[in-house]
């Protein structure tokens, strides 16, 4: 990366929000600038405060949180950096969103219900956000959600270089934990070495949340090492029922690659019980010591945000990070 020593140029601002400090100060430090130092705290009513403490009148700024509950807390709070941000005079607001908050709810299943993801984009752009910034979204299709550029990143790169390195390609199978995911798997398996795919039957009870039942695999597991993929990991049901039938179907073992560890109770009893040998993750939400695991290993995503933050203030290409994959 070019052009980023602070002492040659102030216009790139990377400011943080309170819910993944430590993440903002990878991405800085990978950037080699500072975090732009923000007073923030919470009132007695539980409204947010933030003020900038260093001028941004026509800086680049890229206001970086992460999303694990309470959502709505750390989404207000960002919400309210980027409108501080607008009325400071900045040249360009750039809202970062490694997990976005409110991705699943991306379409209607039922009548009378919202469209979640497209209203989050919303509030995004009234805020004052010039462009989004995020890491796997649960379906590409809500970029088209947002009125002005969206850099949706890719985890899969870090995810695949660190499995490669845990299995032997002629005797792995990469297992979409449903079908609606296949295409993702497909790029796994070709990333991989051109290992076979399968996939797990799964159907969902659409009136109740986080409630799915996986029935069987389709493909040939037997004898192999599985590695189910998935872009989340939220109470772990799916994935555990995935990893359940995948053995039963005769897998030597499994291997579990996911970008976002959301982890809400009883994930890591299931997981920890669940028979896998090793679940991936990357760091886009924190994941505190007591949803820490033995089978858990947790890769960095800052590298990808940094590389992407200074594409946009370059005004370089995002897509030529993954190779043309993304963009």
């Amino acid at each position: 990366m070019t052009g980023m020593q602070v002492s040659n140029d102030k216009r790139l601002k990377l400011v943080s929000g309170r819910a993944h400090p430590e993440l903002a100060e990878q991405v800085a430090s990978e950037l080699g600038i500072d975090l732009l130092p923000v007073s923030a705290y919470d009132f007695a009513n539980s409204e947010i405060y933030v003020r900038f403490e260093e001028s941004i009148r026509g800086a680049d700024v890229f206001i970086l949180q992460s999303h694990p509950a309470p959502i709505n807390k750390w989404l207000m709070e960002q919400l309210i950096m980027i409108d501080a941000a607008k009325r400071a005079s900045a040249k360009r607001i750039t809202a970062v969103a490694p997990y976005y908050p409110y991705a699943r709810q991306d379409k209607k299943h039922q009548g009378r219900e919202p469209i979640s993801a497209r209203l989050v984009a919303d509030l995004f752009k009234t805020a004052g956000a010039d462009r989004i910034m995020s890491v796997d979204l649960h379906a590409a299709q809500a970029q088209g959600f947002f009125d002005g550029p969206v850099d949706h990143l890719w985890a899969m790169p870090t995810l695949v270089e660190y499995v490669r390195t845990k299995v032997d390609p002629d005797n792995t199978v990469v297992v979409s934990p449903d079908a609606g995911r296949i295409k993702v798997a497909e790029q796994w398996g070709n990333r991989l070495g051109g290992v076979p795919l399968a996939f797990v039957h799964k159907t969902r009870d659409i009136t109740r949340p986080n409630q799915a039942t996986s029935n069987r695999v389709v493909g040939d597991v037997a004898g192999r090492t599985a590695v189910i993929v998935d872009d989340l990991i939220d109470t772990a049901g799916t994935i555990c029922g995935a990893v359940r039938v995948v053995l039963e179907a005769g897998a030597k073992d499994v291997i579990v690659a996911a970008t976002h560890g959301v982890l809400s109770d009883p994930a890591v009893e299931r997981l920890h019980a669940s028979g896998l040998r090793e679940l991936v993750v990357a760091d886009t939400l924190p994941i505190e010591e007591s949803k820490r695991f033995p089978e858990l290993t947790i890769l960095p995503i800052a590298p990808v945000l940094a590389k992407a933050i200074d594409a946009v203030f370059e005004d370089d290409s995002v897509a030529k990070i993954f190779d043309g994959d993304a963009g």
